[in-house]
């Protein structure tokens, strides 16, 4: 079906959300035109208004409309621990679970030369610049358990060596509540390779 100008351009424009095809956009479009145009009003607003005023904090890098992040302005945060992630999704996870009580540095993705993403363009150098203040007592590498976040684990730990930090990595391996059988022979060889000593 062909439709207006302004559809088709609607439709165009939900369509660079991740995961939303052709018809996702269409129902969306139909959707908001034909049921809740007051719903597609205020999301649109709030999409101006975040995309004018969401910066990113200048300390951990991560999305806020502040100069600096409620976490990273926290008194009450550890500020001897940090935990580099790739996305502020990352950060979501990690604050949602609970338990860790540092301070953050987001990388805004990982290293990848194939795709011209090098130390400089995910802030690496911010990172090693703060380490050197001395503050840091330990540095937990929190990337993905991907090839890609495994090379940027690697290359950050080896920037830290001749820091004084201690260098962590998050665990990688069978989840809590999961059965062997079920859970993939990488994950499973990951999680033999890293076991611990009790």
């Amino acid at each position: 079906m062909i439709f207006s100008p302004l559809i088709d351009e609607l439709i165009s424009a939900l369509r660079c959300l991740p995961g939303v095809g052709q018809k996702t956009a269409q129902r969306m479009a139909m959707q908001l035109l034909e049921r809740n145009r007051q719903g597609g009003l205020r999301l649109s607003q709030a999409i101006k208004a975040a995309l004018e005023n969401v910066g990113r904090c200048s300390d951990c890098r991560t999305l806020t409309e502040q100069p600096r992040c409620a976490i990273c302005s926290s008194q009450k945060r550890n500020r001897e621990l940090l935990c580099v992630i790739e996305t502020p999704a990352d950060m979501l996870a990690i604050e949602q679970a609970g338990g860790y009580n540092g301070l953050y540095f987001v990388l805004m993705g990982h290293l990848s030369p194939i795709d011209g993403i090098n130390p400089e363009d995910i802030g690496i150098d911010q990172l090693v610049q703060r380490l050197s203040e001395g503050v840091v007592k330990e540095l937990i590498l929190a990337t993905n358990a991907t090839v890609e976040g495994e090379a940027t684990a690697y290359y950050i730990m080896e920037k830290a060596k001749n820091l004084q930090v201690t260098v962590s990595r998050i665990a990688h391996g069978v989840p809590m509540g999961g059965e062997l059988e079920y859970v993939d022979g990488g994950t499973l060889s990951q999680a033999i390779f890293s076991r611990k000593r009790l």
